[in-house]
């Protein structure tokens, strides 16, 4: 399963991710980058540490599960 990863340093600077279930692939940088820019802009998220209020890294993370028999 990917997930596409946005982090974000609130008020406090400490990290906040929202995660994105099966992103669209491959990923534009340019919309990555604008859809940050506009949850920024909105102020439509909040976190125990205040306000989103800078774009710090946006990644694709992939999980792999193995099931092991016995």
């Amino acid at each position: 399963m990917k997930k596409l990863e946005l982090k974000f340093l609130n008020e406090e600077g400490k990290t906040v991710t929202i995660s994105l279930d099966d992103p669209v692939e491959p990923v534009d940088p340019a919309q990555v980058n604008a859809a940050m820019d506009a949850i920024l802009t909105q102020g439509c998220f909040y976190s125990n540490g205040g306000d989103l209020v800078e774009k710090k890294e946006a990644r694709i993370v992939e999980r792999n599960v193995f099931e092991i028999s016995f």
